[in-house]
């Protein structure tokens, strides 16, 4: 029999008052357990029928492999294949295409296409053909990050010789881990990339504020790397990934075991299917070789060498992240406990003393900061995936045309009120805001005082590994032959976990039918029952006095870090000067760029007086743009409009060259090139009006000028020699990205003399 909280078995409390309150919980708790023990024992075989896959992955879309990079002159277990878009999704060829990058982090690939609403779906419904870049479980004999990165490049080389008629090339996305693989990569091969997305990854490791988030102690806390050389040891020269997942675990004590588990428990009726989804991920743990994890842990996580510069491939190659030409995007939260603003934003601040340094190198910087979620969220969040990375989908053309420096992606809800609706896609409007190394600053972050703390721990952490590998690694390496490092591997808790709770375990065989026959007779209690506020009660109590330990636990770890790693006595032992105020962590300069500079700036200041109508509406509208400080994704819609209309307009890096150096032509002489103008323009009265005309409409998708904007903008109508022509609407703020509409109106105007 079927009973339901309406019949009489299933609401007691109608029948025998509070005491009926009591029967119904009972019932309730009952089921939901052995429901919620059910779903632990598909979890459990789940993972079996996960592990035993040749190419296990959470993939959402169907792929097509094109590279095996097992097949490559210096194997690799990374793969590139091809999302197949799915019924009803139309693909333009002429758009770049998008590269998934996963990370390999201790977990399987798939999290970027983990659901419809992902990096990889928003990307596919934005137009843009897409690839993933996934890894097998089991890492290839010898292979190295630097063996990676290479095969990460003919994989990039190949995308890019399927899409020959696409604007731009590829834009590459890099989660957590990979996002700082990515930049190395496009440090060493530039040219490979059209832009890059940096979700959750972390580039400056020293990076933090005190009182929050204190990972990044645990490499002094733990004396170093020499762990690491010593688990890779006892794993036969391979190393376990569950002891990433478990170092992410220990993160967040309260949710790994309770909230989770309860979270499941208290929504048995409907929360199987998210959490078997999330858990098929989650568990399905991979593995690298001990070179590889070493080199993480000694070069990034303690070193922090990649921000600074100190990084060399094989062949002697200097990883500058200085020498990436593809606008970089920096997607982090201030949720995020692995990878906080700090990490993730800190390697500019190494690198650049201000924002005009960053424009010298010709570098466009994207960043934005959520609030509140956390780090997984930033990859899994479907609501993530439909504002900020669909936004970034939509719109990477519109960053790929920024002039270069800083900026923060700002998304605004579309309402009733936006003006020029019809011009946005979706319900967010994106601007991107101009902003100085101050803004990044304002987020918090290190003293010379903690850089001295971390340098001092990274020296310890070469004594320490050093000792090692002179006097204890011979005989581990001896005491752990290869069957010793499989079994254990099989016998990390988090493998355990699973395999307890599956049909391998007979204890968990008549949980089944029970299950079945709960289900069947399932009958929910009513959400007023006051035994069910009880037990929220007292899940919040078990929270907050999880959530109570943890802070009291992180607060012991910094203080102790902060103490034994602040000892002058220890700073002077290791080589660290303890009266030393000069940052530890900026990344050196080179005459050679100076050197450059200087010839590109005399070479700029040679040709202001150059040109013809495209630098001057080029040149025009960066000029009231600067007043602004921002671009508008609607401007850069409604010239997607024009230029459809086009025979002949000008391709995105043809217009994003035009940008660049008309934006660096004002820079470093506003008066000279402003005044150019008038010579560059044609002698035709009626050509200057309708050039006049086109910045005007294209102009009018954004609100009105500020009243400095507004004084740039008559400026720029006096240097055209002409009347304006009232506008039905009031002449909006100009962007930068609106001049391509009328620099790509080659056939539309004529020559200028």
């Amino acid at each position: 029999m079927r009973y339901s909280s309406d019949s009489p078995a299933g609401n007691f409390s109608t029948q025998f008052g509070p005491a009926g309150f009591a029967l119904d919980y009972a019932m309730d708790a009952a089921q939901r357990g052995i429901l919620f023990w059910d779903v632990m024992r598909k979890r459990g075989n789940q993972y079996q029928i996960h592990a035993a896959a040749k190419a296990p992955h959470v993939l959402h879309f169907d792929a097509e492999l094109l590279i095996d990079g097992r097949s490559l002159e210096k194997p690799v277990n990374y793969a590139l294949a091809r999302i197949v878009p799915p019924a009803g999704v139309e693909i333009d060829a002429t758009r770049r295409p998008f590269v998934v990058v996963d990370p390999r982090a201790g977990h399987g690939p798939g999290i970027g296409g983990f659901k419809a609403d992902s990096e990889i779906g928003v990307a596919l419904k934005a137009g843009h053909p897409c690839y993933f870049i996934g890894f097998l479980p089991q890492p290839e004999p010898g292979q190295t990050i630097e063996d990676v990165a290479r095969a990460e490049a003919i994989f990039l080389e190949k995308v890019i010789t399927l899409h020959p008629q696409a604007e731009a090339k590829p834009c590459v996305i890099g989660n957590c881990q990979a996002g700082w693989a990515v930049a190395i990569l496009a440090a060493i091969r530039p040219e490979l990339f059209g832009s890059i997305i940096l979700a959750g990854a972390p580039l400056s490791y020293w990076a933090g504020v005190r009182g929050k988030y204190p990972m990044r102690y645990s490499g002094g806390l733990l004396g170093g790397s020499w762990l690491t050389a010593l688990t890779g040891d006892l794993g036969h020269g391979v190393f376990d990934g569950a002891w990433l997942v478990q170092n992410f675990e220990n993160q967040n004590p309260a949710n790994t075991l309770w909230t989770k588990q309860y979270n499941l428990y208290s929504k048995i009726d409907t929360e199987a299917p998210r959490y078997l989804g999330f858990e098929e991920w989650w568990g399905g743990h991979g593995c690298l070789n001990a070179e590889e994890i070493q080199f993480i842990v000694d070069e990034l996580f303690i070193g922090n060498n990649l921000a600074a510069g100190r990084i060399s491939t094989s062949k002697g190659e200097a990883v500058d992240l200085r020498n990436i030409q593809a606008p970089i995007v920096v997607f982090c939260s201030k949720g995020d406990n692995i990878t906080p603003p700090q990490q993730a934003l800190g390697w500019i601040l190494d690198l650049y003393e201000d924002v005009n340094e960053i424009r010298s190198h010709g570098q466009t910087i994207v960043y934005t900061v959520h609030e509140t979620i956390g780090h997984l969220g930033i990859f899994v969040s479907a609501g993530v995936a439909r504002k900020e990375h669909g936004e970034f989908s939509s719109n990477i053309d519109l960053i790929d045309a920024l002039p270069p420096g800083l900026y923060e992606a700002i998304f605004e809800p579309k309402t009733e009120q936006t003006a020029s609706a019809d011009l946005v896609d979706g319900d967010w409007i994106m601007r991107c805001e101009t902003r100085t190394l101050d803004d990044i600053r304002a987020l918090g972050g290190n003293g010379p005082e903690d850089d001295r703390r971390f340098a001092t721990a990274a020296r310890v952490s070469e004594i320490n590994l050093a000792l090692y590998r002179s006097f204890l690694q011979p005989f581990v390496r001896m005491a752990a032959p290869d069957w010793v490092a499989e079994q254990m591997r099989a016998a990390h808790p988090l493998r355990l976990q699973y395999e307890l709770f599956s049909d391998l375990n007979p204890w968990m065989a008549p949980i089944a039918e029970l299950a079945k026959t709960a289900s069947e007779e399932r009958c929910p209690v009513k959400s007023d029952n006051p035994l069910l506020a009880v037990e929220q009660a007292m899940s919040a109590q078990i929270v907050a006095g999880l959530d109570a330990w943890q802070n009291a636990v992180e607060a012991m770890s910094e203080a102790a870090f902060l103490s034994v790693y602040g000892s002058p006595l220890l700073q002077a032992a290791v080589g660290i000067d303890p009266s030393d105020t000069k940052p530890h962590r900026r990344a050196s300069k080179t005459g050679l760029h100076r050197r450059v500079l200087e010839e590109r700036t005399e070479e700029l200041r040679a040709r202001i007086g150059q040109g013809g109508l495209r630098e001057c509406l080029a040149r025009s509208l960066l000029y009231v743009a600067m007043a602004g400080g921002g671009a508008d994704e609607r401007g850069f819609a409604a010239i997607r409009r024009m230029r459809r209309t086009e025979e002949r307009a000008m391709s995105l890096g043809e217009f994003k060259a035009l940008i660049r150096e008309q934006y660096l032509t004002l820079l470093i002489d506003e008066d000279a090139a402003l005044d150019a103008i008038p010579r560059l323009l044609p002698s035709d009265e009626t050509t200057r009006r309708e050039a006049l005309a086109s910045l005007q409409q294209v102009l009018s998708a954004r609100g009105p000028l500020s009243d400095e904007a507004e004084k740039r903008w008559q400026r720029i109508v006096g240097l055209f020699g002409v009347a304006e022509e009232p506008l039905a609407e009031p002449v909006p703020r100009a962007t930068p990205a609106t001049v391509t509409a009328i620099a790509g109106r080659r056939k539309s105007l004529p020559p200028s003399r």
